[in-house]
Order: C-alpha cells, then structure tokens, then sequence
C-alpha cells in the first residue's frame, strides 16, 4: 500500500510503500520523516503529530480519548490531527496522505 508525506514545507513528498498492519510512525520514521515519536508509540507524548489530509481523515477510526488529550498538547493541531503511532494502515488505507506540521522537530535526529 502507497502512503504520501507532504514534507512541513508543504512542497516536498515522499511516496512510501507499507505493508498492511505498520504503524504509520514506523513507516515515517523509516523514510527519514521529522516525527521524533519520543514516548515510541507508547501514546506518553505528541511528538508524532501528523496531519491528515481532510480527504482521507473520515477513512480513519475515531481517535481514543487519550489520544485527544495528547494531541492538545501538539503544536500547531488542526481539526484533522493525529498521532502517527496510533495509525495501523490496513488496505482500506492505501494512498492516505499525512503532513508534516510547520512546528515539527526531531530533536533526536534521523535514526
């Protein structure tokens, strides 16, 4: 299944292909997107914020409400913000396309 990362300067992307049951971090992380996951996917942070495109937002299940509370803490939130530890692609997934936030930084590093 093909994911889109629309890079935080709002130009860029990154075509990525994923197998069905990966975690939309891990699949980020490994095509060298800014998501710092610090808390690694333990839902402890915001630092995998993404946001999804709105065309592709209703395909998503709902988020938790712990995830909602995390996101509050997420710079620059927009209606259809998640966390990318908490997206398990499935087929009905393929051609999801993320954003990058603006406010996005791996203070980490690539890893």
């Amino acid at each position: 299944m093909r994911v889109t990362f629309i890079h935080a300067d709002g130009k860029q992307r990154t075509e990525a292909e994923a197998e069905p049951g990966s975690i939309l971090l891990d699949v980020a992380q490994a095509h060298m997107m800014p998501l710092e996951g610090t808390c690694e996917g333990q839902m402890a942070c915001s630092t995998c914020h993404v946001i999804v495109a709105k065309e592709d937002f209703d395909r998503l299940p709902e988020a938790s409400e712990m995830e909602e509370d995390m996101l509050d803490l997420a710079a620059g939130v927009r209606r259809t913000s998640r966390l990318a530890c908490q997206i398990v692609l499935t087929d009905a997934l393929d051609g999801l396309t993320v954003h990058i936030p603006a406010e996005s930084r791996n203070m980490q590093g690539p890893r």
